[in-house]
């Protein structure tokens, strides 16, 4: 279950100080950001993934640069199977620069609403906002900086306010660093959330948990988050959840189990199974845990160090949950059923996803979705 570790345009520091840029701490200092008061009403609410959307919103943002260019035409092409898979069940929305246009609508089809944008990559799940409902709807920025500041943003930092204003919708700020990958909620009031990620001193430095749930129950209405620790410094998001944990529904989680004992995943999946399933919710109930586990085999043209042969990163859209296959065919089915039996009511579309998973990430990573209410 490999996955992106530092792209080809990742500007890092090695030895001790990247080290020290992706530890996490629990402790020091304080935050930057003023945490909201639990005192106050709820203003908002971040749904959960399986309630009705408005539309996917997607970016097609692979580049040479970035990507390589041997690599980036089986990335586009993957990009246009899924919104393809997606827009059968629902509207995708797609920003696009200008001199990718052509190739994406020929890949996206006539389905896709493309949307001329200036932007750096294709992880929307990362760059773009997080949708919320209350009285109305809006869409949190999370000010993303390139995990950590690992790769070059200027473009994709304001990708959060072109789709809130294109969708019409409030744009709320905080001081809090955070991406959508690093974040999984029921819905009701709990979350799942990597303290690699979100404690990472690359992101929120003297940020403590207290002060990151403070600040979520404002944004999002989290009232109970469980923390899995994840792992800092391996992959180029610092361990996000949407790897490791998904909630099916509120009270149900699947997580991903890593069974290569080579892979940097084996122990941390291990330890993140015996978490939550010692977890409660918000309302104090026990989780129901499943299991996905990754396949053995994978087709070779694209595998790569970086490979993200896992299927937890999957999406659910109105009606349908969109899933990688990797070419490994009892793996493969044993997925679609586990799928099938969690979500009953949708149907199962598996796609092949190669381009992505050598750029080490999933089908949840290039999807964000826009509640409908």
């Amino acid at each position: 279950m490999r996955r992106r570790r530092f792209m080809q345009a990742c500007t890092v520091v090695l030895g001790g100080a990247l080290l020290a840029a992706c530890g996490t701490d629990d402790s020091a200092g304080t935050p930057s950001g003023q945490p909201g008061d639990r005192d106050d009403d709820r203003a908002w609410l971040m749904p959960e993934e399986g309630d009705p959307h408005r539309r996917t919103w997607m970016a097609f943002g692979a580049s040479a640069g970035i990507w390589g260019a041997e690599l980036v035409p089986e990335t586009q092409r993957a990009l246009g199977a899924i919104a393809r898979a997606i827009a059968r069940f629902e509207p995708v929305s797609m920003l696009v620069r200008p001199s990718d246009m052509a190739v994406a609508r020929d890949l996206a089809g006539p389905d896709v609403e493309l949307i001329e944008a200036a932007i750096d990559d294709l992880w929307m799940r990362d760059t773009g906002p997080v949708f919320v409902v209350g009285a109305g709807r809006a869409a949190v920025d999370f000010n993303f900086n390139g995990w950590g500041e690992k790769q070059d943003y200027d473009n994709d930092a304001e990708v959060a306010s072109i789709v809130a204003a294109r969708a019409g919708v409030e744009l709320l700020h905080t001081d809090l660093v955070l991406e959508g990958g690093g974040l999984e909620v029921d819905g009701e009031g709990t979350a799942i959330i990597t303290e690699s990620c979100v404690l990472n001193s690359n992101r929120n430095p003297g940020w403590k948990k207290a002060d990151v749930e403070e600040e979520l129950y404002r944004l999002l209405g989290i009232e109970k988050v469980i923390w899995l620790p994840g792992i800092a410094g391996r992959d180029i998001t610092d361990g996000h959840t949407d790897f490791y944990a998904r909630f099916v529904r509120p009270g149900v989680v699947v997580a991903g189990l890593d069974n290569d004992p080579d892979s940097f995943d084996y122990a941390v999946t291990r330890k993140h199974l015996d978490i939550l399933r010692a977890a409660t919710d918000v309302h104090g109930n026990t989780l129901q845990v499943e299991v996905l586990e990754a396949p053995v085999d994978v087709r070779e043209e694209f595998a790569n160090d970086d490979f993200a042969a896992g299927y937890i990163n999957y999406y659910v859209c109105n009606g349908a949950v969109i899933a990688p296959e990797f070419g490994d065919a009892e793996a493969d089915e044993a997925a679609r059923a586990t799928l099938a039996r969690l979500y009953p009511d949708r149907q199962i579309v598996q796609v092949n996803i190669d381009g992505i998973a050598a750029g080490g990430g999933g089908i949840h990573c290039t999807t964000q979705q826009e509640p409908a209410a």
